[in-house]
């Protein structure tokens, strides 16, 4: 084997293969050409390998994971009975700051007979003035949930026990109610519509 004038690389050759390497700078010069060959197929299928175990574990996570990391339909549903628990400890504990945490700025509530509550402001006044007039004690239940996208409403009835704080009997309401809810860009749902209708009070 000759090697001439190799500068910062190596000259290898084989028995009976004469290999001349000529200003080969930072690099090898293989010199037989079937080994070259059979490096360069061996280097392919190991490309090819690599990429195929790529291209299948891509396929493995992405279907694995919900579109855009978006919730589940059971998982938004479980949110949505989470905040309705808390919404629910909110009024029963006369939590004015907790409920107006969990409604929209644009939050608006209608009543039968009466005229919109328009605004979170709105709701917090109309709320704090039956605390002070009435201990509260409401329960719900849910009938029907749906979720679309990033909207969802549930209907369902509801009971309301008010006892005046100046003494006198408990009052007892029940209607239906409707609400809608908005999931906020942090991924949390908030009270954006509430609607309700009630029975004559016993």
């Amino acid at each position: 084997m000759t090697v001439q004038g190799v500068q910062s690389g190596f000259a290898v050759g084989a028995t009976g293969a004469m290999v001349t390497s000529r200003s080969v700078r930072g690099g090898f010069a293989v010199g037989a050409r079937g080994l070259r060959r059979r490096c360069k197929l061996r280097t392919c299928a190991g490309v090819l390998v690599l990429v195929g175990a790529i291209f299948s574990a891509a396929i493995s996570a992405a279907q694995s994971k919900p579109a855009g990391n978006k919730p589940t339909l059971e998982q938004d549903l479980a949110a949505i009975t989470e905040f309705n628990r808390r919404y629910l400890k909110a009024i029963n504990d006369e939590d004015i700051a907790t409920l107006s945490s969990l409604t929209t700025d644009d939050h608006i509530m209608i009543a039968s007979g009466r005229a919109p509550l328009v605004g979170k402001a709105a709701n917090d006044d109309a709320n704090g003035r039956v605390f002070k007039q009435f201990d509260i004690v409401e329960t719900w239940t849910p009938v029907e949930t749906v979720v679309d996208g990033d909207l969802a409403y549930q209907r369902g009835t509801f009971t309301v026990e008010a006892t005046p704080r100046a003494g006198g009997n408990t009052t007892k309401t029940s209607g239906n109610f409707l609400r809608i809810y908005r999931r906020q860009p942090n991924g949390e749902w908030r009270m954006t519509r509430d609607m309700f209708n009630s029975v004559q009070a016993k």
